[in-house]
């Protein structure tokens, strides 16, 4: 018997990280309308983190998601840098619940005082009198990850098609069979969406209900400078870091992983109250911006991942954040996908809580 026909719609980091886990399994093309990359996982700000969680159960799944990172590690140079994080984002009562509770839950954290917060970041102009370092927290470039793990899925054969929008789900005796698109319709034994915000509208024609809320974030990217920052800092005026390449990044919302904003204001204002901030921050630096760039994140109705089979050969993938996610994701899906079993880390996220 061959392998199976495995359909991944979407080319970003979640459609990019399950089909290099596939592709060693199952005949794998990734279709993708655009361009790797192209939407959500070429606008992120790139941290995988457990220190942000909805519930114990969200954070069982984001602390293995960095395990499952440090596994992917081990098999392609995914270019993540684990600096870790420094966080103040809150103080008083709120900071020690947010210690106790991470220590409760087993998480690396340690408590710094402003001596050593200086010592660990000598640029930032004004020391918190405390703050949590999370050290096994790191960054990641989302689009060259999306590019190194769809060039080792097709280092085991996979395909990928470009420029190619999937406009309808195609089933037959209430199983999925292929998708159509533009050229026709195309056939598979199995097909998964990692489709983004692009996840609701294919899967209403089908009777299945995933609602995404709309999430537009703003990233803004500096000029290069020399190294300033050596970790990913969270404090009351936003997260920041530093690439390898000396760029800062800095998301326009504070606390943006939580951001539950419908829209934003213009990328002019946004750009100079940020830049302010910045400014702030390392007073120091020659901050120039070269990127403000507007993506739409792909947040299911109740802020949590959804993933799982909706019906006979067809799985769904959509969740924020997926670079947190990512690696995790595509080993379980992948697993799911070949009948290797259902995983128990999931059961919280099924498309099911919807119907």
């Amino acid at each position: 018997m061959g392998k199976p026909q495995v359909l991944v719609i979407g080319a970003g980091l979640i459609g990019a990280a399950i089909a290099h886990r596939l592709a060693a399994h199952a005949k794998v093309t990734v279709i993708e309308a655009t361009a790797p990359a192209a939407q959500a996982s070429g606008k992120s700000f790139g941290w995988i983190n457990a220190s942000f969680f909805h519930d114990t159960h969200h954070h069982a799944l984001r602390a293995e998601a960095i395990a499952a990172h440090r596994r992917l590690d081990a098999l392609i140079d995914t270019g993540t840098r684990w600096t870790g994080t420094l966080w103040w984002e809150e103080t008083g009562a709120a900071f020690d619940t947010m210690r106790d509770t991470l220590i409760a839950l087993d998480y690396p954290v340690q408590e710094l005082d402003a001596k050593a917060f200086a010592q660990a970041e000598p640029h930032v102009a004004t020391p918190p009198d405390r703050c949590l370092h999370f050290p096994s927290e790191g960054a990641v470039d989302p689009a060259r990850l999306t590019d190194r793990l769809i060039a080792a899925a097709g280092a085991q054969g996979a395909q990928v098609w470009l420029g190619s929008p999937v406009l309808a789900i195609t089933t037959a005796g209430g199983a999925v069979t292929g998708v159509l698109t533009e050229e026709g319709v195309v056939t598979a034994d199995h097909v998964v969406l990692a489709t983004g915000t692009a996840t609701e509208a294919l899967l209403a024609p089908l009777g299945v209900r995933v609602p995404m809320l709309r999430r537009p974030g703003v990233l803004l990217r500096s000029q290069p400078l020399p190294p300033l920052i050596r970790h990913i800092l969270v404090g009351p005026g936003g997260e920041i870091k530093q690439d390898a390449e000396g760029h800062i990044h800095v998301p326009a919302a504070l606390s943006h992983q939580s951001d539950t904003s419908e829209t934003v204001a213009s990328l002019d204002m946004l750009s100079e109250v940020t830049k302010a901030r910045m400014r702030g921050l390392l007073p120091g630096a020659d901050l120039r911006l070269s990127r403000v760039t507007l993506g739409y994140r792909p947040v299911p109705a109740d802020g949590l991942p959804v993933v799982g089979r909706v019906m006979p050969g067809l799985t769904v993938a959509t969740m924020h954040s997926g670079v947190t996610l990512a690696a995790l994701i595509g080993e379980l899906v992948a697993a799911e996908v070949m009948g290797q079993g259902d995983s128990a880390l999931l059961a919280t996220y099924r498309p099911s809580r919807f119907a």
